[in-house]
């Protein structure tokens, strides 16, 4: 009786585990053929570094709205690409703020050696908390190596960099080791900080993907807990009737309609549960027995599923599975089989 339960839990965990890894490749897919993570980085560097202007809304998404829609589609904080190698000599700063990119556009020439092109714009989605640092005192030396000139002219064009640059020179006491290190600490805990809030956002990306995915399919958790229990009934009494001898055999002959119970039995065997739900999609591919598999519509038996009101608790019951993601099926279903990670 035990192994009836284990069937059904390995059943349920594999079939989350393999729609939480769709939404993981899907929301995957979008992040590197939309380019979000080198949008969001560099969204940040603009608001930090050159600061908002008072007629511009804020570069970093503010909603739900801006990550699924102004992010993605609207207006790309990053600078162009450029296949020219760092400048032995950096920019020097203007008196005055002439433009809302001037500080990030220092930046990117001190760091576009790692960088490659991706539909004209920079593809970084990373900079590393040392090479931010670097590029911070290359760009003060311009001021003849003073960073208290060079923080000076933060303040003139009103850059909010000044500020924490200003308090980690007051730390570091004058010391040009201890800055580079503190603005190393400062940038990597900023970076920390915005993983985070990107991870948020993308929480909601997934929730979005997750109802998609649950109603494309019509996954009904509750119908294929039930079915699962069904196959696992049949394949019971399969092997009973097989025990108990040519009388058994009859019954069995008589619960398939098609005389000779062999075919029947293989094909419904050969069907596991999990693929007879995958076959209730919008779109399915049926493999046959002889010939080429092919894919067919469902629409109408689709839309019955997804109009029928007691299917809706099953769908509810899958779509809070997949929020969990693919790491905690993947860790509950090393638990159950006995898999350990290699060391």
């Amino acid at each position: 009786m035990l192994s009836v339960y284990v069937d059904l839990a390995l059943g349920l965990v594999v079939a989350f585990l393999l729609l939480s890894l769709l939404v993981s490749g899907l929301n995957e897919a979008f992040v590197r053929v939309l380019s979000i993570r080198s949008k969001f980085l560099w969204a940040y560097l603009r608001d930090t570094m050159d600061g908002v202007e008072a007629k511009a809304p804020s570069w970093l998404p503010g909603s739900v709205r801006d990550v699924l829609l102004v992010l993605p589609f609207g207006r790309d904080p990053r600078p162009r690409h450029s296949d020219r190698p760092a400048p032995v000599e950096a920019g020097r700063m203007p008196e005055t703020k002439t433009s809302d990119s001037m500080m990030m556009d220092l930046l990117y020439a001190r760091v576009r050696e790692i960088d490659h092109g991706k539909r004209g714009r920079t593809s970084i989605a990373n900079i590393p908390p040392e090479r931010f640092a670097v590029a911070v005192m290359e760009l003060a030396t311009v001021e003849n190596g003073e960073i208290p000139k060079f923080l000076e002219k933060l303040r003139k064009v009103d850059s909010p960099l000044y500020g924490p640059l200003k308090g980690v020179w007051e730390s570091a006491q004058g010391d040009l080791d201890r800055f580079r290190k503190g603005v190393e600490s400062w940038f990597d805990g900023e970076m920390q900080r915005l993983s985070m809030l990107y991870r948020r956002y993308v929480k909601w990306v997934v929730a979005v993907l997750g109802v998609v995915v649950t109603l494309l399919f019509s996954m009904d958790g509750f119908e294929y807990a039930k079915t699962l229990l069904r196959d696992n009934a049949y394949r019971t009494s399969v092997t009973a009737v097989a025990e108990a001898g040519p009388d058994a055999y009859d019954e069995l002959r008589r619960q398939c309609t098609g005389g000779d119970p062999v075919p029947c039995v293989t094909e419904l065997l050969s069907e596991p549960a999990l693929v007879k739900m995958m076959g209730q999609a919008m779109v399915s591919v049926s493999i046959p027995a002889q010939g080429e598999p092919s894919v067919q519509g469902n629409f109408p038996v689709w839309w019955d599923r997804i109009i029928t009101p007691s299917h809706w608790p099953g769908f509810l019951l899958t779509y809070v599975a997949l929020l969990f993601g693919a790491p905690f099926w993947w860790d509950v279903f090393r638990r159950i089989t006995g898999i350990r990670p290699r060391r």
